[in-house]
């Protein structure tokens, strides 16, 4: 057994509005540069509907992740070594410019210096961000965004297209009887990261010390492999540098023991920060169990007791901090994730053993069971009633349990009866042991459970410990081994004389 530290999220979508704060503050932290104007280190999208890029959801069109072979082998969507060498300046599964969106830039004066007495009134119209020239905004990096244009294209949503013809019927966009939430996405900062392997000069690699997945920019060579393996579609070209990006996890924040970007500003307060320590041996064989359904549960098989006298003492004789340890003890994640089991990933089924994980959304069951006719504090009514959502379980569960439609309902029925159970508590006094008997929980997990959900406290929903001392020293010499950001600085990677010195075909066109 090999134990290694990982820094994971968990979000609770139930309590993600959709305003897209994260969004803008990662966007003027990290991609305000030349060549990342298409980027989106994180996005918020409207579910259901295509997502950004479009459908990068369907891997039988981009070939993202990983899959078994005849034999039962992990190997790479995209193909082996040889594969992938004769795809070097030719990739057919690189997204276009079009499959995410065109940035687009409005000329503010012609609105400031308009003449005085015009009989009509100025307009300022949308300019390519990358060309400078005339354009029509006809998408976006959420284009459905609260629904608005889900009637034009959210039936064409891959997970509707794989659930079962009567789930699929139920899923309507007409007025009143649609349903949609909001799904934040960042790098997954997986166990098992297929851009890692799919890299051809080794610039993306995962640290040994907190799992966080970087790209080396002195190392990358601009091979665009990483970008079509990542299932998620969440490393990005730099069209001025010809440079991989990606989400950082906001490092130099965690190495200060302080959350990411998107975190420290959420409006919702919906996300969580912890450390998770797993068995480095156990990620391949958890990754290659046969049946997809299995890779929820061979996940979580990997993850790694920290209250377990045991696993506390390999992970001291393994070098690990006694501050790593005391965080892994404390973490939210490993609560919600292994303890609650009510956070699940996003598209188990690409096998890559994502980190950031989803407490799916409940919020219209209660009121539903209601209308139904039915007593919303009876674990077989609510049960029912979670059944028969207008969003159907089998779409949250192809969401995040490679479309086990019971396990999905499983995590809705334990958050509908912590619901019924704390407002039981809250009215008269009373201990609902039936609807506890229902979930396999005790009271005092369900009433631990409600307070992390509801009223966590800023230190209860960020536990992340600061980079060791030993370590800091190390990644400080590291970044003072550079003079200046690579990217940006005259001369540097993928630039000449301080001007762009490539163009802009790498995303104009699929080859």
């Amino acid at each position: 057994m090999r134990i290694r530290a990982q820094v994971a999220m968990v979000m609770n979508l139930d309590k993600c509005i959709g305003c897209h704060t994260c969004s803008v503050t990662c966007k003027q932290t990290w991609t305000n540069r030349d060549g990342t104007e298409y980027v989106w280190f994180n996005n918020v999208e409207t579910k259901p509907g295509i997502g950004y890029p479009k459908h990068y959801e369907d891997q039988d069109r981009w070939h993202g992740g990983w899959q078994l072979d005849g034999k039962g082998r992990l190997r790479l969507r995209s193909g082996g070594r040889v594969q992938r060498l004769t795809r070097l300046f030719a990739n057919p599964d690189l997204p276009s410019i079009d499959d995410y969106y065109e940035p687009a830039i409005f000329d503010k004066d012609i609105l400031v210096n308009a003449p005085a007495g015009l009989s009509d009134t100025p307009v300022k119209r949308p300019h390519s961000a990358l060309t400078g020239e005339p354009m029509a905004v006809t998408w976006g990096a959420n284009w459905e965004d609260s629904l608005g244009g889900a009637h034009e294209h959210a039936g064409a949503d891959p997970n509707i297209a794989r659930m079962p013809a009567e789930a699929a019927a139920r899923v309507k966009f007409e007025f009143e009887k649609t349903f949609m939430f909001h799904l934040p996405r960042i790098c997954e900062h997986c166990l098992n990261p297929a851009c890692v392997s799919a890299c051809p000069s080794g610039a993306m690699y995962k640290r040994a010390e907190d799992g966080i997945v970087l790209v080396d920019q002195d190392r990358c060579r601009g091979w665009r492999m990483c970008v079509s393996a990542c299932p998620y579609k969440k490393v990005y070209v730099n069209h001025a540098t010809g440079k991989a990006e990606k989400c950082t996890l906001c490092f130099p924040r965690i190495e200060a023991g302080l959350p990411t970007i998107c975190s420290e500003t959420c409006v919702g307060r919906l996300r969580y920060l912890g450390i998770v320590l797993y068995d480095e041996d156990a990620v391949l064989a958890a990754a290659s169990v046969p049946d997809e359904r299995d890779l929820l549960d061979a996940q979580r098989g990997v993850f790694l007791d920290p209250a377990d006298p045991a696993v506390r003492q390999a992970a001291r004789d393994a070098g690990m901090p006694p501050e790593w340890i005391e965080a892994a003890q404390r973490s939210p994640v490993w609560r919600l994730i292994a303890e609650y089991k009510i956070a699940l990933p996003l598209h188990p089924e690409y096998r890559t053993l994502p980190m950031v994980w989803y407490v799916p959304p409940l919020s219209p069951v209660l009121d539903a069971a209601g209308a139904a006719g039915r007593d919303d504090t009876d674990a077989d009514d609510v049960f029912h009633t979670i059944r028969e959502l207008r969003i159907p379980v089998e779409y949250l569960a192809e969401l995040f349990t490679a479309g086990d439609a019971d396990a999905a309902a499983g995590v809705l029925m334990k958050l509908a009866v912590m619901r019924s159970y704390m407002r039981a508590r809250s009215l008269d006094g009373t201990v609902a042991e039936d609807l506890l008997a229902g979930i396999g929980m005790t009271a005092a997990q369900v009433e631990s459970m409600y307070r992390l959900l509801a009223i966590a406290k800023y230190d209860e929903r960020y536990v992340i410990p600061a980079a060791h001392r030993e370590d800091a020293a190390a990644l400080e010499a590291q970044a003072a081994a550079h003079d200046g950001c690579a990217l940006d600085r005259a001369g540097g990677p993928g630039m000449t004389d301080g001007r762009r010195g490539l163009t802009l075909n790498p995303l104009r066109s699929r080859p």
